[in-house]
């Protein structure tokens, strides 16, 4: 035990969790505990809201791939912001998602878990590149899904 490195002695994992809190649960509403991030806020505006959230979380996905993270703890990451940008696309409901489910928190947990349990592998560039790979497809996905949200609404 004396040997294990916890989240808590790897700088690096200081900046993810600032950018997760960041994106998460920065803010809070006066006289509640509820708490959200620059990704309730960018996702108020329509559409361009939400891919640009997206882009932040597959960043943050991909970093924490660089830092370890295993393929099953990157699978379980992607479902996280897929479910959070799909229905974020939904008006009204989407942004109200996105004030209980907080997708980067969520990943960022598993990663420390991960990492603390000693199951990481150090920096894998096909993991990486495969991450970025499958990212661009839910975002095709994601920008498909709104496009005919948008179209519905409108026509």
């Amino acid at each position: 035990m004396e040997n294990q490195v916890l989240t808590k002695d790897v700088p690096e994992f200081k900046y993810l969790d600032i950018l997760s809190s960041l994106l998460d649960n920065r803010f809070r509403i006066p006289g509640t505990n509820i708490r959200f991030g620059l990704d309730f806020l960018i996702g108020l505006v329509p559409f361009a809201g939400d891919v640009l959230t997206f882009s932040f979380s597959g960043m943050l996905v991909i970093a924490m791939a660089r830092h370890g993270a295993s393929g099953r703890v990157i699978v379980k990451m992607l479902g996280n912001i897929l479910v959070d940008t799909t229905v974020g696309t939904i008006p009204i409901l989407g942004d109200l998602f996105d004030l209980g489910f907080k997708a980067n928190r969520r990943n960022y947990h598993l990663l420390r878990e991960h990492y603390d349990e000693q199951k990481h592998k150090g920096s894998a560039w096909p993991v990486i590149i495969a991450v970025f790979l499958i990212l661009l497809l839910m975002l095709a996905f994601v920008v498909f899904i709104a496009w005919e949200l948008f179209h519905w609404v409108f026509s």
